[in-house]
């Protein structure tokens, strides 16, 4: 009777690996290790100067912040984009809607649907919003009124002027009128009528 050929145990080879390791000078283990990750032994090698200078305001944001009705009054969100967007793009985001995510927390839009175009022109430190309603006879209330101006008002707007000193010119019917309301967004995505 023949036995079968011996086959070499898994297990007896790691350990006779680990004792021939064991027996070599640890510079030539580690050699052996960072060759073995292909990355050579050698030193830093310059890639250009450091990063220096101050962000300018403004320019890391990539986010539009639009403004929708929750349960403790308007909320902020914040959605991401590619570049700053103006007020006639962040307010076509706002019509469209808080995402169901942003619905899952309890955020809905009072901006009703409109028969007309919201239309928004961005000038030095204004927005000329026209609504294609009537403010003035409760078509828009307070809220959506709120939504709108502070959207408009947190989107890229020249001037350098900060959003709660932004001018929000509300036009209704979509006319330019001699009197629009004038509207700013307090810090709290609060309307403030401007007098004067």
């Amino acid at each position: 009777m023949t036995r079968p050929p011996s086959r070499s145990r898994p297990g007896r080879a790691l350990r006779t690996a680990a004792v021939a390791l064991g027996t070599l000078p640890l510079s030539t283990l580690l050699i052996a290790t960072i060759a073995g990750c292909a990355i050579g032994p050698t030193s830093p090698v310059p890639a250009g100067s450091p990063a220096s200078g101050i962000q300018q305001p403004g320019t890391q944001a990539r986010f539009a912040r639009l403004y929708f009705a929750g349960p403790t009054g308007l909320r902020a969100v914040s959605r991401p984009t590619d570049r700053p967007l103006s007020p006639q793009q962040a307010l076509d985001l706002l019509l469209e809607g808080p995402t169901p995510a942003e619905r899952q927390r309890g955020l809905i839009s009072q901006v009703p649907p409109m028969a007309g175009q919201l239309t928004a022109t961005a000038t030095d430190g204004a927005v000329d919003v026209f609504v294609p309603q009537k403010v003035s006879t409760g078509d828009l209330d307070v809220t959506a009124v709120s939504q709108i101006a502070c959207t408009a008002a947190h989107a890229n707007v020249p001037g350098d002027k900060p959003p709660t000193q932004i001018d929000i010119r509300i036009h209704e019917n979509n006319i330019r009128s001699q009197t629009p309301w004038t509207v700013h967004c307090g810090p709290n995505g609060n309307v403030t009528p401007v007098t004067g």
